[in-house]
């Protein structure tokens, strides 16, 4: 563990820094100095991991050698080095928190049973957790939506928030967001944040970069006021806060040279959808990317946060800005104090890491962008990086909706579908059969399609007749859902601005929505509420719908609430390919609502152009969005509000008063908050009856020393799948189904299904989540082909058909390991550290794909779970693997000895081949030895 040593300075960067009469002990990075290191020369982003190394230096886990490894980094060699990152802090939202919280008090028993002190389990980093993932929108158009969505939130989750109350007393350093604030994220960058962390150790008052890593793997939105952190797994979030370091290897940094500035009509959505389509043709998966060159400078750090948002969706660890003026100007805004303002200009200005637009760093690899050459776009239907230009939309939705109008070949999945469990997939669920993503094939050509409609598009309209008398017909395309809602975009004042003002001069030339639209308008932050009151344009958003539903993620998570009852039961029995359209980051398969297959990400303006367009079959450029009092046309361009109204707005609505306001109290939380109910005590007393809270089996029966690793044998494949398998096809997320393994578990447990709630705000009862583990309703596993959602093959019933849950139980029962097989990309996404627990406690131990996403493969280590990969150039499908073999892998053993094996060799069934094993540093070879990170931490702390 860090400080396993005493502590060194090799290099005697130890000073003292003096701002405004107040002195700081600092770690200085000219000081590393030496043949072949420039400090001078390194990316932003390496300096900040350069002086976590040398005030953490030890001698044991850190040493001279990590530093001056950092130091001489070698811009183009493959990452090797591995060294100890230590961040300053961790953030927290409440789905994955939940759990973290959970492990925590599990842990704290299980020290206890092996004999230490259970007050060792505590944060040794400061830990912050802002509750914003459990609102839905249940209620929306309405004045009263927030109001009522807020008491049904607290209605379904008392469990939940009672216990976190219990952690926020119980444990030193751990603090509490209640619900109702904002969106983790941007109360991150609005006030959590500190640029430049400041803490007292040893006596000393000590300045150093404030760092952080997540347990939501859009934590990289702070990366836009130069904080570098990132998002991991729950397992790895708990180790940080037990003064664990985060173990890495020394990445690739990409830098990217911005230059220009966006042009009229641009917004910063469509910048970042630009670049997240950019950088994944590039490949950043486990790169640094840093921003650099005189664009930055010209970039509001609203537009930077938005960027660094968006780092998941183009696969980078983070997607850093620098420090500058625009930054502390920033800090200013948000009512930081003048104290910490001069303090993060004259460290940034000391250390080297104030921007210079004229500077450039050396970089593994560089890309540039004329933000001149932005264009307005959208991104979908179902991945983010898959970038449109507004001006080819239409001919894109046209394009890809044969992928979700099905033919033959959609009946057939369908009629299997339905035979498993006919309750379980309503045909709100019905698959829709796509090409690439996990896919098994294409439907037949839809413009033989008997509903085609003629003009190469297919059609099947269906009629509609609202509770107020509202008609009309619906068809494929149909907007069902217009959200601003999400991280990304909610905190930047430009495009919400620009939203607000769209919706008044829509309003103002008598435009409505249309009616099969659920309009719904999500902020990060309370700000937002105040500056729209302030420049009087709350009316008109609330004219056209988009009433206030809540102050948290909603939408973008799966938290969409459902669809206007007549329209969800027109989609249904039309098997209509309806879209959403949010102001979101993700727009996976099966993610945003259960009825809607086509799900796009567009900026906050767009969204409600789209709501008053009512389809994505239509041009928005050249389309009119309706008419006005006089019957006249009214286009896109007729509301589109310029650049310059927006800042006019922002520069009269915006004001430090109102970020200091908000945040003065923000850990009290309101009355309903303060009057729960708190349990007390060091260890939690868990009720044997609750179906949201209950103590995992991690520790159970666990040795004060672990056990020999072996090597696998007699294991059989529980899933075989295609190419970008996210962690959202994994984890269990979204709704309950009533006859799925979960909902038959809580109907057991006399929940109605009215309260079954979501799978997210269940995060604490690991009953519930194996269950829904590998259950997403678009999930398709070739193992079992015909079908979608959580079924596979039982080997122990001769192959019959089966759902994962239950053939995992007979496997169990039998002793036999399992074994998951998938293709490119698997694990991208969320972090999600139930796409991992789930995959541990459903017995299996070994996956074997052709790549993986950073996350998910470490956080498959954390659990125990050996990730490995096909040889270069191989697949499943290359090697002849049908899933039906039986399989062996020897070699393991390896890791005994305290090395890592290359590779592995696997036996399945006739064939043999070398896996590559995926442990890549020392670190996680660790926690793969102890059973997972958290067995790992748990007997080093007993031992110090």
């Amino acid at each position: 563990m860090a400080g396993s040593g005493e502590r060194q300075d090799s290099f005697g960067a130890k000073g003292t820094l003096d701002v405004d009469g107040k002195s700081y002990e600092i770690y200085r990075l000219s000081a590393v100095e030496g043949e072949g290191l420039d400090v001078d020369s390194l990316p932003f982003s390496l300096k900040v991991l350069l002086e976590n190394l040398l005030r953490t230096e030890d001698g044991a886990d850190i040493t001279a050698d990590d530093i001056r490894a950092l130091a001489g980094w070698d811009a183009d060699a493959h990452p090797d080095k591995e060294i100890q990152f230590t961040p300053a802090r961790v953030i927290m939202q409440d789905f994955t928190g939940v759990p973290c919280v959970v492990d925590l008090a599990t842990m704290r028993e299980a020290m206890s049973d092996l004999g230490g002190d259970p007050s060792k389990i505590n944060p040794l980093a400061p830990a912050e957790m802002v509750i914003d993932h459990s609102v839905i929108a249940d209620v929306f158009g309405t004045p009263e939506a927030f109001e009522r969505n807020v008491e049904i939130e607290y209605e379904r989750n008392r469990e939940r928030y009672q216990f976190l109350r219990w952690g926020q007393g119980a444990f030193d350093d751990f603090k509490v967001v209640p619900p109702g604030t904002g969106i983790v994220h941007q109360v991150n960058i609005e006030h959590l944040a500190r640029v430049v962390f400041t803490r007292e150790v040893d006596g000393e008052l000590t300045a150093y970069p404030d760092t952080c890593v997540g347990t939501d793997s859009h934590t990289t939105m702070v990366n836009g006021i130069g904080v570098v952190g990132w998002g991991v797994g729950g397992i790895e979030a708990e180790a940080a806060m037990l003064g664990q370091p985060v173990s890495m290897l020394i990445p690739r940094v990409v830098g990217f040279k911005l230059g220009g500035d966006l042009p009229e009509g641009a917004t910063a959505t469509d910048l970042v959808l630009t670049i997240t389509e950019m950088l994944r043709q590039h490949g950043v998966v486990g790169k640094f990317v840093e921003f650099y060159g005189p664009g930055v400078s010209a970039l509001p750090l609203a537009n930077r946060a938005t960027i660094g948002n968006m780092s998941p969706e183009f696969g980078s660890t983070i997607a850093v800005f620098p420090i500058d003026e625009e930054t502390t100007k920033y800090l200013e805004l948000t009512g930081r104090t003048p104290e910490q303002i001069a303090l993060v200009e004259a460290y940034a200005k000391e250390q080297g890491l104030w921007h210079d637009p004229a500077a450039e760093p050396r970089y593994s690899e560089k890309l540039e962008l004329d933000l001149a050459t932005v264009v307005p776009s959208l991104a979908g239907p179902k991945r983010p990086q898959d970038r449109v230009s507004l001006s080819s939309a239409k001919e894109a939705f046209r394009t890809s909706l044969g992928d979700y109008v099905d033919g033959e070949a959609g009946d057939s999945v369908r009629s299997k579908v339905d035979e498993a469990s006919a309750e379980s997939f309503p045909s709100s669920d019905a698959p829709s059969v796509s090409e690439g993503g996990n896919g098994e094939g294409k439907p037949d050509d839809w413009r033989n399609h008997p509903a085609g409609s003629g003009d190469g598009r297919p059609s099947n309209p269906q009629h509609v007749r609202l509770s107020d008398g509202t008609e009309f017909d619906l068809d494929h395309g149909a907007v069902a859902i217009a959200a601003i809602t999400s991280c990304t975009n909610t905190s930047n004042p430009s495009v919400m601005i620009g939203a607000a003002l769209l919706a008044k001069k829509a309003v103002e030339k008598g435009l409505t929505t249309k009616p099969w639209v659920k309009t719904t308008l999500a902020p990060g932050s309370k700000v937002v509420s105040d500056y729209y009151e302030r420049a009087e344009l709350t009316p008109y958003l609330d004219k056209l719908g988009f009433n206030l539903v809540g102050y948290g993620c909603t939408t973008c998570i799966g938290n969409s609430g459902p669809l206007i009852p007549e329209v969800s039961d027109a989609v249904n029995a039309g098997d209509l390919a309806v879209t959403s359209v949010l102001s979101g980051n993700r727009n996976f398969e099966g993610r945003i609502n259960p009825d809607v297959k086509m799900n796009y990400l567009a900026s906050p303006p767009l969204v409600v152009a789209y709501a008053l367009a009512g389809s994505m079959d239509v041009d928005l450029f050249n389309d009119p969005l309706g008419t006005d009092e006089d019957g006249n046309d009214v286009f896109m361009r007729d509301i589109w509000p310029s650049a310059s109204e927006v800042e006019e707005v922002i520069a009269s609505a915006i004001t430090s008063e109102m970020f200091t306001e908000d945040y003065a109290d923000v850990f009290a939380g309101d009355e309903q908050w303060r009057s729960l109910p708190t349990p007390e005590g060091d260890t939690f007393e868990w009720d044997p009856q609750s179906t949201y809270v209950r103590k995992p089996p991690y520790f159970d029966g666990m040795p004060d020393e672990p056990s020999p690793v072996e090597d696998i044998t007699g294991a059989r494949v529980l899933l075989k799948l295609g190419d970008s398998v996210t962690t959202d096809h994994i984890s269990p997320a979204g709704a309950i189904k009533k006859d799925s393994p979960a909902g038959s578990y809580l109907a057991e447990h006399g929940v109605g299904q009215r309260d079954f709630n979501s799978y997210g705000s269940r995060r604490g009862n690991h009953e519930v989540m194996i269950r829904g583990t590998f259950a997403n309703i678009r999930l398709r596993n070739q193992l079992a082909p015909g079908t979608e959602g959580g079924f596979t093959r039982d080997f122990t019933r001769d192959g019959a058909d089966s759902t994962v849950f239950e053939a995992s139980e007979n496997y169990l029962a039998q002793g036999t390991p399992l074994v998951v097989l998938a293709g490119k990309e698997y694990g991208s996404g969320s972090s999600r550290d139930w796409a991992a627990k789930g995959t541990a406690l459903l017995g299996v131990k070994a996956v074997i794909a052709e790549s993986y996403e950073r996350i998910h493969r470490s956080n498959l280590i954390g659990m125990g779970v050996l990730p490995l990969q096909y040889p270069e150039g191989e697949n499943a499908e290359s090697l002849g693997l049908t899933g039906e073999e039986e399989f062996s892998f020897s070699g393991v053993t390896e890791l005994n000895s305290g090395s890592t094996p290359r590779t592995v060799k696997v036996t399945a069934g006739d064939t043999e081949f070398d896996a590559v094993v995926r442990i890549d540093t020392p670190g996680e070879a660790n926690y793969y030895r102890n059973g997972g990170i958290m067995q790992f931490v748990l007997r080093n702390l007993r031992k110090a």
